[in-house]
């Protein structure tokens, strides 16, 4: 019966460490298995990631593309469909993160109008995309807009 007492590993799968530096007899003698010169072959070396041996780095070969937006705000993003789903009749700020709707409290709610609404909701979040709102008027609830940390 195996117990913690008495596991072991597979047999072959531990080999003994390779000790180096200890002469010419162990077969790591001499140059200690690192091949004969240069900066790899002495202690101390590390190398940058993307370090190519001093040829030009892919990085830096490939043409660069696009610019990035400095002022891009990031939203989290929830559907109509999943507000339907959560069983409520009025969402607050706080029930988009109790019901798994919203991951990242430092971000604002965006609503977004993927999905069907079945009955009247009074939904609060801080944007509303066009179609939500129309959705959302259309099943007889109410889209409010908050600003900034307001919950």
């Amino acid at each position: 019966m195996i117990s913690l007492s008495n596991l072991k590993p597979a047999k072959g799968a531990v080999r003994a460490r390779k000790r180096v530096g200890r002469g010419p007899g162990s077969g790591y003698g001499v140059q200690s298995a690192r091949g004969s010169n240069g900066q790899k072959s002495r202690s101390g070396y590390s190398h940058n990631r993307g370090f190519e041996g001093g040829q030009m780095p892919l990085v830096r070969r490939l043409p660069k593309r696009g610019f990035t937006n400095i002022f891009r705000r990031e939203y989290n993003v929830v559907n109509l469909g999943d507000l339907d789903k959560c069983g409520l009749d009025e969402v607050r700020i706080a029930d988009y993160f109790e019901k798994n709707l919203a991951r990242r409290p430092q971000l604002d709610i965006k609503v977004l109008g993927d999905g069907t609404l079945t009955r009247k909701m009074k939904i609060q979040a801080h944007r509303f995309s066009k179609t939500a709102v129309e959705k959302i008027q259309k099943a007889g609830g109410e889209a409010v807009v908050l600003q900034g940390d307001e919950s």
